[in-house]
Parts: structure tokens; sequence; C-alpha cells
């Protein structure tokens, strides 16, 4: 994979545990915030928004049945994976909200955090 991979949940998913409502992810939400700010940035990120319904095949795949909780960062070929990532089947990874908004700005040249 030469492209960083970002998976996020699809605003304005549904739950069949709450009928006839539509949410929007909170963790995921900051994430499109910040991709919002400037379309041009992240040439060598692909994003990827995928239903909320599990099992979700698109992490699956990239990943495993055990880490389908999303947001996802997904490190390619292109730079090196930070310290922190987790890896699993040869994948490194960040889950984590606030560090995928700061690796996005590290990485992919989206503003800072401040």
């Amino acid at each position: 994979m030469a492209n960083d991979r970002l998976i996020l949940l699809q605003p304005g998913f549904s739950d069949a545990k709450y009928p006839g409502e539509q949410f929007v992810c909170i963790d995921c939400l900051p994430i499109e915030g910040l991709l919002s700010t400037d379309p041009t940035r992240g040439a060598q990120l692909d994003v990827e928004r995928v239903a909320f319904t599990r099992p979700r095949a698109a992490v699956v795949a990239a990943l495993d049945a055990d880490h389908q909780s999303l947001p996802v960062l997904i490190f390619g070929d292109g730079l090196p994976p930070p310290a922190d990532a987790q890896t699993v089947n040869g994948r490194h990874f960040v889950s984590d909200p606030r560090r995928i908004l700061t690796l996005l700005a590290e990485r992919h040249g989206f503003f800072k955090l401040h």
C-alpha cells in the first residue's frame, strides 16, 4: 500500500438500536472537520468512509475482524510509521482520534492542533 489510508464512519449512519435516527461518529467528526479545511492537502492520503454496520469489510480486509473500531489511520509505504503505531498482519496503524489529527498534520500538511 503506497499511501496512508484513513478509514472513517460515513456521516449520517443509522443504528438498528435507534430506529429512524441518524448519527455521526464523535471521534470521526473532528477529523472530518480537519479534512474539510483544505481538500487539496493530503495528496498521499486515501480517505474511505464506510457504513456503521459490522462487519466492516474494508477494515477487516485492511487489518482484521478484531480491529474494526473507527477512525483508523493505516500507514502506507511512503513514510515510516510512527513509533507508537500498533501492528496487525504486518500493517501499522493508529486508532486514537487525537493522534490521528496530529499525524495528519505531521505527515500530510494539515493544520496542527493548538
